[in-house]
């Protein structure tokens, strides 16, 4: 039987599975062990097996939990909350300046976690009722509060680009560091745009009242909020950008950073920490589980032949190797709008980067790329992630098509972004360079 019709028999098979509600991780199991039982026998599974412990042996990996479980201990210690006040004192008169601020806490609080669901739902929890019930334009105040998240993908630590980096091959600390400007740059268009149309039109984001402002003296205390984070950010960032410390050493410093500052501020309790502890357990066995799945659907498929087939289909393309490129971002979008991050990044990079590397481009920039795009795939109807993560969030009042409504905007600037480090490749090379020469 040919490669070609085996592909489309894979593929149908794991997506009939997916279409009647078969989590991912099982699908893609039961998938690559039937095929493989079909194939080569009952040998086969030891394989399988082998293939499986070492793509979930890796030392990289351990950084994972840590750094969910720093997102967890901030979700319930009330860290975000007191963020949130203090941003809300110091930039109230300014037109926009909840949604403004709201885009940056994203930015801070994705910089301590790492997690876009920790992120989205914290901010989201807080930040929406207040912008709302001051008046905010919905459409706006959705559109803010789901990208605020997103950046958890783009702004370090970020949990994916340990999994992307650790399938892909490409170091986790460059990696880390190529995102830095692309993350930034977002966050920086977002507030542009906020603050522009806040500008032209006070409705969409009215300043505080007047009356409502706070002294000079209860902005100052306010800072309090804000002294947690930055020293969390600055021990788990700069112990991985100073060379300290490896993104693994830093994600348990920074768990033992966090549970140490909720005890002095007397935030974490019993109940609190057993709920940090079980959604962490939760969230990594998660991802456990859908590497494992990618990984025997991977071995089986490219024990079938698919990087011959990917390179001659790849040949008979009537596009140059930078047309290439632009077909994989395509791709990544589209599965955006239907698949969930993880198994997006675990189905399409045991592919892509064979055919990156053999094209002469530099893994770490399509890496950065990598990541830009699916944060704007994953704002996308029907079924894009934030976009559900938004509804489990917000009042019955807003409908499904609210939601869908306020991510365009959001979406054409995260595509702006990616345009911009397509087209120029030193927006993610150029620190990578400067602070790791190895």
């Amino acid at each position: 039987m040919s490669i070609g019709l085996l592909t489309i028999l894979l593929f149908a098979s794991l997506f009939t599975l997916l279409a009647i509600g078969t989590p991912i991780a099982f699908a893609l199991m039961v998938v690559g062990t039937m095929f493989g039982l079909i194939l080569w026998g009952p040998s086969h599974i030891y394989v399988l097996a082998s293939a499986t412990l070492g793509a979930t042996s890796s030392q990289v990996l351990i950084a994972v939990p840590l750094f969910i479980f720093m997102g967890n201990i901030l979700v319930h210690t009330g860290v975000a909350r007191d963020m949130f006040k203090s941003m809300h004192y110091w930039t109230g008169p300014l037109k926009g300046s909840l949604a403004m601020g709201t885009i940056g806490i994203g930015a801070v609080f994705g910089a301590m976690c790492g997690s876009v669901s920790a992120t989205t739902i914290t901010i989201g929890n807080i930040a929406l009722p207040s912008m709302l019930e001051r008046g905010y334009d919905k459409n706006l105040v959705l559109g803010t509060v789901a990208t605020s998240g997103l950046l958890a993908f783009l702004i370090p630590p970020s949990v994916l680009a340990i999994i992307w980096g650790s399938i892909a091959g490409v170091s986790i600390g460059k990696l880390y560091l190529g995102m830095f400007v692309p993350g930034f740059i977002l966050a920086a268009l977002y507030i542009l745009y906020i603050g522009t149309r806040s500008f032209f039109d006070p409705k969409l984001g009215p300043p505080i009242p007047k009356e409502e402002r706070p002294s000079w003296r209860e902005k100052f205390v306010s800072l309090k909020g804000i002294v947690i984070p930055l020293l969390l950010v600055l021990a788990v960032i700069g112990g991985i950008y100073s060379g300290i410390a490896t993104p693994t050493e830093a994600a348990g410093v920074g768990a033992l950073a966090v549970v140490i500052a909720a005890l002095i501020t007397r935030s974490l309790k019993w109940q609190n920490f057993k709920q940090a502890v079980w959604g962490t357990g939760r969230v990594t066995a998660m991802v456990l589980w859908i590497m494992i799945g990618i990984t025997i659907f991977t071995n089986v498929y490219n024990a079938l032949g698919a990087p011959r087939l990917i390179n001659e289909m790849l040949a008979v393309l009537p596009v140059s190797g930078f047309g290439v490129v632009i077909m994989m971002q395509v791709i990544i979008f589209f599965l955006g709008m239907v698949m969930d991050d993880t198994a997006i990044i675990m189905l399409t990079t045991p592919m892509f980067m064979p055919v990156i590397r053999s094209l002469g481009f530099d893994p770490l920039w399509f890496g950065v790329l990598y990541m830009v795009n699916l944060q704007a795939a994953l704002m996308t109807p029907p079924y894009g992630f934030s976009l559900f993560l938004m509804r489990a969030i917000t009042p019955k009042t807003i409908t499904m098509g609210d939601i869908y409504r306020s991510a365009y905007p959001f979406v054409i600037i995260q595509l702006v972004c990616l345009v911009l480090v397509m087209a120029f490749p030193p927006l993610s090379t150029w620190l990578p360079a400067l602070f790791i020469r190895k």
